[in-house]
């Protein structure tokens, strides 16, 4: 029994907007599943593919309200990408962003509705991950927090240490699932949460009951009735399980 990572959700108050500047940003195409709803994918993409961690963007009354701690990790394949990325980021209408970070090789900005995420300098690392390097979690505990993960989606621990844990499928594909430790972790000002689907054989039912003995809690947010289930992880990061198609 295992989870499969599929994308990653965005809050947005302009779900068609931010879905666009994504989709450009990612060399993706970009197409509405329901009203409010945006869905960044590859051409020609057939869901679920785990070599790739899609992102979904969802319209919301009022995205400030909304507190996660995930962001995105962008590759790139040499220092000339790097800039050219950057300065093409710029025209779409992200913006360089300042959170104390000093002088480091990366840079990072945020999208057009506020989002943080990096544009990575070139690592061997993220060579084969596509445009998506990583999708990044600040937490208090990586060790404990990639611990839940591993087990909940069978992924394969790289680099596991106190201060960052890395996890990556098991197929060697997609991109890289981080956990980073924060002094602060409650303080991240993202809107970007984890959607996981039972892998094939499994229910949601099944998934969902598991991962609760695993240490997840269950969240009410409002949702509603909802095809999904929202629960949180033990350090208290949502995340959803939606109900295979």
């Amino acid at each position: 029994m295992a989870l499969d990572l599929v994308q990653v959700n965005f809050k947005a108050a302009d779900e068609a907007a931010l879905g666009r500047f994504w989709a450009d940003a990612l060399g993706w195409g970009v197409s509405s599943e329901a009203p409010g709803v945006a869905n960044v994918e590859p051409h020609g993409f057939d869901w679920p593919d785990p070599s790739v961690v899609c992102v979904d963007v969802v319209a919301v009354p009022d995205p400030e309200t909304v507190r996660y701690r995930a962001h995105l990790d962008l590759a790139t394949s040499s220092a000339a990408h790097q800039e050219e990325l950057v300065a093409r980021l710029l025209t779409l209408g992200a913006h360089r962003a300042d959170i104390g970070q000093g002088d480091v090789p990366w840079t990072v900005m945020a999208d057009p509705e506020g989002n943080l995420f990096c544009v990575l300098e070139p690592r061997g690392l993220y060579a084969d991950t596509g445009p998506i390097a990583a999708v990044v979690v600040g937490c208090s505990e990586p060790l404990a927090t990639a611990g839940f993960w591993g087990d909940a989606l069978g992924w394969d621990a790289y680099d596991a240490g106190a201060d960052l844990a890395r996890l990556r499928s098991p197929r060697g594909v997609g991109p890289f699932l981080e956990f980073v430790r924060q002094v602060d972790p409650g303080a991240s000002s993202g809107r970007v949460h984890l959607d996981v689907l039972p892998g094939p054989g499994d229910d949601q039912d099944s998934e969902v009951a598991r991962l609760r003995s695993l240490g997840a809690t269950d969240v009410d947010l409002g949702q509603g009735d909802v095809p999904w289930v929202c629960l949180a992880d033990p350090e208290g990061n949502d995340f959803c399980v939606l109900r295979p198609r």
